[in-house]
C-alpha cells in the first residue's frame, strides 16, 4: 500500500470522507471522496425502469434493494482497495432522475407507482397550466403530473399530505425531512430566483384553480421546503442507516445536504455554474443546462427554466431519448459475435464498435436513425418507435451506421438548444460533458461539438458522474469558510480537473446539420409508425 492509499485509509477510518449515491436511470452510483475532491472509491448497482400499465415507473422495493446492492458495493471497494470497513462519513447526499411524481399520504406511504419523468402523459395539464402560470411546464415535471391527475378525478388526489421527486423521497425516508434543494426543486414547480423558493404568486394561481374541487390541502403545504446548495437539510436517522447498509456497520448521524436531481449534480461535477457556461448529460436522456447571463425574451415551450443548486437560472434542453436505442444495438452486435463463436463483453463492444462513428462520412452516409424508445415532448410525441430506414444509395457501412446511432440521440436536444441559440441569441463559450456517450476516447466529444457547434471538454472526473456531484455538494456544505460561493468552491476544487476542449470540425458540423434536417423530415415516418405498431 503506497503514501496515498495510507493516508485514503486513515482519512476513510476517521469517518472524514463524503459519499454521494446518485439514482440514474440504469445505475444507481455511489462515490465516496477526500475533502479536496479526490475520488477515493465507488460502487454501482444496475436497474431499469419498467413501463406498467402505461406509465413508466419503478418499484420502490427496487430502489431500496438497489440502494443497499450499491453500498455494498462501494463498501466492498473501500475493503479491496484499503482494507479498512466504513462505518461513518463526514457528510452524504442523494440526487436522483429529476421531476416525476412521489404522491405520499400522511403516513408517507406512496399513493400510486412512482412515476418518472419519462412520462409523457400530461399533455392536457401543460396546456392550461402554461398559460396560467405564464411559465412553459414540460410534461414531466411533478406540478403537470400532479394536475393531470386532478383533471383525470384520479382518487388518491385528495389524500396528498407529500409530493416530491424520486431523490427527496428517498431523503425523507433516512432523515425524516421533507427537504429538497433548490435546483431539484425548479424541476418539480417554478422557482422565483428572487428568494430562491417556489414562486408564491404562481403557487397562488394554482392554488385558486384547483379550489372549487376542495381538495383539502395547498401547495405550500404538500411541496418540500426548498434549500440551497450548503445547506443542512437533516441527519441520517437510525432507520435509514439501516435502509441503506443492513448490516447495521453504517452508524446514524451523519449529516445530509439537500438532495439535488441529475441535472443540478451535472452541473457541479462538470463546474457549469458561471453565466455562459454549460453541460450536456448525455445517457439515457440528453439534456443541455445552459446557465443565463439574463432571462430569456418570453416562453418557449421547447426549453426548460430551471436553477443552479445555488438558485442562478438556466436554460435546459431536455430530451427523453439517449442512448437506450444505442444500447439495444450494441447488445444485438453481442449477441451477433456470441453466435459466431467469440467471447465478448459488453464493454469490449462499446470499445471496439463506437469509435468507428469518426471514421463515418460527416452525414452518416445519407442513413436515417430516429431513437424514440418513448415520447419526445420538444418534437411533439407521447410514445416512441425506435426505427432505421435507408435509400437505395445510401452509404451502408458499420462506420456511418454507428455515427447515424450517435446522431439521432442529439436531435431533439438540438431542436431545443436551437431555439436558445437561434431565436434567445444566447452565447454559450464551452460546453463540458458528461455521462456514458463521453465514455472511450473523444468520440463522444467529436460527435457533440458536431452537434452544438460548440467546443466540448470532458472533466477528469466525468466517469464519476453525478454520484461524484453529488459527494462535492455535501463537500460543499461542510467547507470550512462557509461564505464562499458555489461558483468558486468549485473553480478552487475542480477548475484544474477540465480537459482540453475538442473544437467542431466544419465538416463534422456541415453533416450533422443535414442528418438533423434528415431526422427532422423522418419523423413523418416515425408519426406513422407509431400508428402501425400497437
Amino acid at each position: 500500500m503506497n503514501q496515498n492509499q495510507v493516508n485514503a485509509k486513515e482519512l476513510i477510518q476517521s469517518g472524514a470522507a463524503f459519499l454521494g449515491i446518485e439514482f440514474g436511470s440504469t445505475r444507481i452510483k455511489a462515490a465516496l471522496i477526500a475533502p479536496d475532491t479526490t475520488p477515493l472509491a465507488s460502487g454501482s448497482h444496475g436497474w431499469e425502469n419498467q413501463l406498467k400499465d402505461g406509465v413508466w415507473t419503478y418499484d420502490m422495493t427496487d430502489v431500496w434493494n438497489g440502494l443497499s446492492a450499491c453500498y455494498a458495493d462501494l463498501v466492498k471497494d473501500v475493503r479491496t482497495s484499503y482494507d479498512v470497513a466504513l462505518g461513518s462519513v463526514a457528510a452524504m447526499g442523494f440526487s436522483g432522475m429529476m421531476h416525476g411524481y412521489v404522491a405520499l399520504d400522511e403516513k408517507e406511504e406512496l399513493l400510486v407507482p412512482f412515476r418518472t419523468w419519462r412520462n409523457n402523459i400530461t399533455g392536457q395539464a401543460c396546456e392550461e397550466l402554461s398559460p396560467l402560470l405564464n411559465f412553459a411546464v414540460p410534461q414531466r415535471w411533478s406540478i403537470a403530473h400532479l394536475y393531470q391527475a386532478i383533471l383525470e378525478g384520479q382518487s388518491h388526489v385528495p389524500q396528498i399530505s407529500k409530493l416530491t421527486t424520486l431523490a427527496g423521497y428517498v431523503h425523507l425516508k433516512l432523515t425524516g425531512e421533507h427537504k429538497m434543494g433548490v435546483g431539484e426543486a425548479s424541476g418539480m414547480f417554478p422557482i422565483d430566483p428572487d428568494t430562491g423558493d417556489f414562486d408564491a404568486i404562481r403557487m397562488a394561481k394554482f392554488d385558486g384553480l384547483v379550489e372549487p374541487r376542495k381538495l383539502g390541502w395547498t401547495l405550500r403545504r404538500i411541496l418540500p421546503e426548498v434549500l440551497s446548495a450548503g445547506q443542512p437539510a437533516g441527519r441520517l436517522t437510525a432507520e435509514g442507516a439501516k435502509l441503506i447498509d443492513p448490516t447495521g456497520t453504517l452508524q446514524p448521524g451523519i449529516p445530509l445536504c439537500p438532495p439535488e436531481g441529475d441535472a443540478g449534480t451535472g452541473m457541479v461535477a462538470t463546474n457549469a455554474v458561471h453565466p455562459r457556461s454549460g453541460n450536456v448529460s448525455a445517457g439515457t436522456s440528453v439534456f443541455a443546462m445552459i446557465v443565463l447571463e439574463k432571462s430569456l425574451s418570453r416562453v418557449h415551450d421547447g426549453l426548460d427554466i430551471v436553477v443552479t443548486p445555488d438558485g442562478s437560472p438556466v436554460a435546459m434542453a431536455h430530451s427523453n431519448n439517449g442512448s437506450s436505442d444505442l444500447d439495444a444495438w450494441i447488445a444485438l452486435f453481442g449477441q451477433v459475435a456470441n453466435a459466431l463463436g467469440a467471447k465478448v463483453t459488453a464493454g469490449e463492444i462499446y470499445d471496439k464498435i463506437l469509435p468507428l462513428a469518426v471514421n463515418g462520412e460527416p452525414d452518416a452516409g445519407g442513413l436515417l436513425s430516429i431513437n424514440y424508445v418513448s415520447g419526445e415532448h420538444v418534437t411533439g410525441f407521447n410514445e416512441g418507435r425506435p426505427l432505421f430506414a435507408r435509400n437505395q444509395d445510401s452509404r451502408f457501412t458499420l462506420e456511418n451506421f454507428t455515427r447515424a446511432l450517435y446522431y439521432a440521440s442529439l436531435c431533439a436536444m438540438r431542436t431545443g438548444m436551437n431555439i436558445l441559440t437561434e431565436e434567445e441569441g444566447v452565447v454559450i463559450d464551452e460546453i463540458r460533458g458528461h455521462g456514458g456517450f463521453f465514455k472511450g476516447g473523444d468520440t463522444g466529444q467529436r460527435m457533440m461539438a458536431a452537434a452544438l457547434n460548440v467546443p466540448v471538454s470532458i472533466p477528469a472526473t466525468a466517469g464519476e458522474g453525478g454520484a461524484w456531484g453529488m459527494a462535492v455538494l455535501a463537500a460543499f456544505m461542510r467547507r470550512s469558510d462557509t461564505q464562499q460561493s458555489l461558483p468558486d468552491y468549485l473553480d478552487e476544487h475542480i477548475a484544474k480537473s477540465i480537459g482540453k476542449p475538442v473544437n467542431p470540425d466544419p465538416q463534422d458540423v456541415k453533416g450533422f446539420t443535414e442528418f438533423f434536417s434528415r431526422h427532422s423530415q423522418g419523423l413523418a415516418i416515425e408519426r406513422e409508425a407509431i400508428k402501425f405498431f400497437k
